[in-house]
């Protein structure tokens, strides 16, 4: 169990950017499964019970280090946008290139593994992210209204996520803005393109 501690004090930031610069070191150099948290905390010079005043085990660090890079990458991407537009979910697709290419170099040796292990979690915060695009003032109404709207954004968050993933898989064949500019007709209108 973690100790509660002031996420603001400055030296509660720099301990826990130590851990995390020492963690995503130690991706570069082993398998996930290998590190342990001695290893995390004798490379951040810390002792490890200063490790476990800041997170449960390695995984919640990993569920960590993933989450603020993806959201970084995303807010990166979505910097400027103010409605959900065809605009904005190609930038929120290319993110999300983005954040798989970059797992893949900062887990070399586990990508696929673990980009399946976080899926959820993604999938998720894609689809919290398209909703908030969503003016509440100006949706549908009706019984179904809302229920559409979630299934929508369900399934066009599932479909980034999964054909970014394959994509970068894949080996990148083409670059990320090729990728989507290729894709974005099938994610905009679905199986109507595939059906002709």
């Amino acid at each position: 169990m973690t100790i509660k501690k002031n996420e603001a004090d400055p030296r509660v930031i720099r301990t826990r950017r130590l851990l995390q610069d020492a963690f995503a070191a130690l991706l570069q150099e082993k398998d996930f499964e290998s590190i342990t948290v001695r290893d995390i905390a004798e490379r951040a010079t810390v002792n490890r019970t200063t490790f476990y005043a800041h997170f449960i085990d390695k995984f919640e660090m990993l569920e960590a280090k993933l989450m603020e890079s993806f959201m970084t990458i995303i807010n990166r991407r979505i910097s400027g946008h103010e409605v959900l537009n065809e605009e904005t979910i190609q930038s929120i697709f290319l993110g999300v290139c983005d954040f798989h290419k970059g797992l893949s170099i900062m887990c070399k040796r586990r990508y696929t593994s673990l980009g399946l292990v976080f899926e959820n979690q993604i999938k998720e915060k894609i689809q919290t992210i398209l909703l908030s695009f969503i003016d509440k003032d100006k949706m549908q109404s009706g019984p179904n209204a809302q229920f559409l709207i979630n299934t929508a954004s369900i399934m066009l968050s599932w479909g980034m996520y999964g054909a970014a993933y394959v994509w970068n898989n894949e080996g990148c064949l083409i670059s990320a803005e090729a990728f989507v500019k290729q894709t974005m007709p099938l994610l905009m209108n679905g199986a109507k393109e595939l059906l002709g």
